[in-house]
């Protein structure tokens, strides 16, 4: 569970979880270009796996998404345990002034359930050239040892910083045996961003054998992008353009 805020007026995440997660965790979260949310979404949709638990959010606006008059929670996690990996999908923006109480929600969480590691999937709003597009990494050391070694083409991004959930899990991380290893692509404005995602369902599957055909995943997109159209348009309408999550290569 979260630690309780010092202020009982400043929003509280809490985890609930039905089964015990896998030993990994997959996460993508709401932000500019939808590229590691639509990532997320499709891992869980074409490795079919079972949603297990929930963010609760308390004290803070929050969305209800459903689909064909079903509800759904913001912020799910699925799990499949004969991957041993759960799978956060977080719908719902949070935004980076709440980021960090989120990763702690998350962090502790982690540590109850035996959970050694984190991957989180992201988009970045940067400048960029064709060459930039491709998957870089900003991970802890341990993380790095453990999973991208020879054979692991997901080169280190040069410098920057990161803010948010993003942030937060990142600073745990170097002081905890957890792993965690953020990986990030250049995106573009439109929602969902479908190379980019393509590309980071490619790492995630490179990096953790998933087994998966990210070839589809532009069918996929457009059953979603009416989905997550108004989505990013709240998310711009909350943040100024460029702020979403400030890294710069």
């Amino acid at each position: 569970m979260s630690r309780p805020p010092a202020d009982p007026t400043t929003p509280r995440f809490s985890v609930e979880h039905d089964t015990e997660p896998g030993e990994t965790l997959i996460a993508g979260f709401s932000s500019f270009g939808l590229a590691g949310l639509t990532a997320v979404d499709y891992l869980v949709d074409d490795l079919d796996f079972e949603e297990t638990g929930h963010v609760r959010i308390d004290g803070a606006p929050s969305i209800t998404p459903f689909t064909r008059g079903t509800p759904r929670h913001p912020i799910r996690l699925y799990t499949d345990a004969d991957r041993e990996i759960t799978v956060l999908v977080a719908e719902q923006f949070v935004p980076p002034f709440l980021g960090e109480l989120l990763a702690d929600a998350l962090l502790d969480w982690s540590e109850a359930n035996g959970i050694g590691e984190i991957a989180v999937l992201a988009g970045v709003p940067v400048a960029h050239g064709p060459d930039a597009h491709r998957t870089f990494h900003v991970a802890t050391e341990d993380y790095r040892a453990a999973r991208l070694g020879d054979g692991v083409d997901v080169p280190a991004m040069e410098s920057g910083f990161l803010d948010g959930a993003n942030a937060g899990l990142l600073e745990r991380g170097l002081d905890s045996p957890l792993g965690v290893g953020v990986f990030v692509t250049p995106v573009h404005a439109q929602a969902p961003d479908v190379d980019a995602a393509v590309r980071l369902v490619d790492t995630a599957n490179a990096i953790y054998e998933l087994g998966v055909d990210a070839a589809p995943l532009e069918a996929f997109a457009e059953e979603i992008r009416r989905r997550y159209e108004e989505l990013a348009e709240r998310i711009e309408e909350r943040e100024p353009e460029g702020s979403y999550d400030r890294m710069y290569m």
